[in-house]
Formats: C-alpha cells, structure tokens, sequence
C-alpha cells in the first residue's frame, strides 16, 4: 500500500456508480448492458453478430461503448443514454444500512464520477438514500469528449471538484483499468469488491465497513 506524509489528509474522494455503490451481483450492470447492445441492433441497425466483438472494440479503444459509437457511428448521445439507462432500479438495488453508516461518517467532499449520465446517477443515489452524501456528479456529458481512464477525464474531475492537489484525491472504482488509470494520475487508488489490489491499485477494499479503516491507514 502506498503510505503518505501524515500531514496529508484525503479532502476529496471520487465514488464509480455502477457496481460500486450497488453490489456487483445485483444483475443491474448486465441489465444496462444488454440495453447497449439492443441499442445498437434497433437504433443503429448494427447486424447482431457484429455488436459484441464492436462492444469489446470500443471499450478497449474508447473506454465506453458511448465513445466508441461517438465515433464511429451518427449516434444521439441523449438517446443513446436515456434508452440504456430506462431500466426499474428498485427491481434491481435497495438500500444498505451498512453503505449508509459509512458514508455519513466520512468527512471528505465526496463526488461521483462516472461513464454513465447524471440523471442514471442521481436516480441510483435516490435509491439507494444516499444523495445527501455527494457534492456533485462528474458524468459522461460533463467528461466530453473524454471518459475514464482517460487522463483528461481525471483533470477535468479535479476542476470540477476544486481540488487542486491530486495527493488529496482517492478513487473507489470496481474496475482495474481505472484504478490504474487514477493511480498514474497521481490519486490513491482503490480497487472496490476485491481483496487484493495485485497491480492495478494502491489498496482493495472488499466491503464498505473497511471503507473507514482504509482511510486511517492511509494517512499514515
């Protein structure tokens, strides 16, 4: 785990959305996903067989579908969002008492940043009852023309967050790509759900009652 200074204090701390603040196996994520890949066979007229190995492509070129389709294809970006995002979420995610006691307890400026949409993160926030605990949302639309992990992406978050010294910054991401990414840019890096961090992060965080403990230790 990467120690900092003791008179270095986390001020900020960047929240991922999907499978982060929801657990990972409550089959929400694969529900957007396949409203991605119905997207592009309905909207966009993609021949089926095409969209998975096109899926794979931009995600790895691009870091969304979105970007990918931005340009490679004559997308509707507001569409493209509201179509993907157009999904039942209490059928999906529901509170967490736990997830709640921890974030009221935090007393860092804490903002969601994410490849998804502010109005997708505002409705999980509600339902899950946690909106009162953000300050603000840095989605894809703000991110224009970039997305994590982009480098640029990470910028434009400090200046929308008004931090200034990445050493306060933290990322909680579920992916590794991103943590990596967030780690490169100078934030410390926390792999969410995992139990080892391996090489794509400064720590892991497997549940949120470790949230806090994580956050003493690396102060020190």
């Amino acid at each position: 785990m990467r120690q900092y200074n003791r008179d270095v204090h986390f001020t900020t701390i960047f929240f991922d959305l999907d499978d982060t603040l929801y657990p990972s196996t409550s089959g929400l994520w694969p529900m957007l996903k396949q409203r991605m890949t119905r997207y592009m066979i309905e909207r966009l007229k993609i021949p089926e067989n095409d969209v998975p190995r096109l899926r794979e492509t931009y995600f790895r070129k691009y870091g969304t579908t979105l970007r990918g389709l931005q340009a490679n294809h004559a997308v509707d970006v507001q569409d493209y969002l509201a179509y993907v995002h157009d999904v039942p979420l209490d059928e999906y995610i529901r509170p967490d008492p736990v997830q709640q006691s921890v974030l009221s307890g935090l007393s860092t400026r804490n903002l969601i940043f994410t490849n998804a949409d502010a109005n997708h993160a505002r409705r999980v926030l509600r339902t899950l009852m946690i909106e009162d605990y953000f300050v603000g949302i840095i989605d894809v639309n703000r991110m224009e023309p970039y997305c994590k992990p982009s480098p640029e992406a990470f910028g434009l978050a400090m200046q929308a967050s008004g931090e200034s010294d990445p050493a306060r910054c933290m990322m909680l991401d579920d992916l590794p790509h991103t943590t990596r990414a967030a780690r490169d840019f100078g934030w410390y890096s926390v792999l969410f759900g995992a139990s080892d961090p391996g090489t794509d992060a400064d720590a892991a965080c497997p549940d949120w009652p470790r949230l806090a403990s994580l956050l003493n230790g690396a102060r020190t």
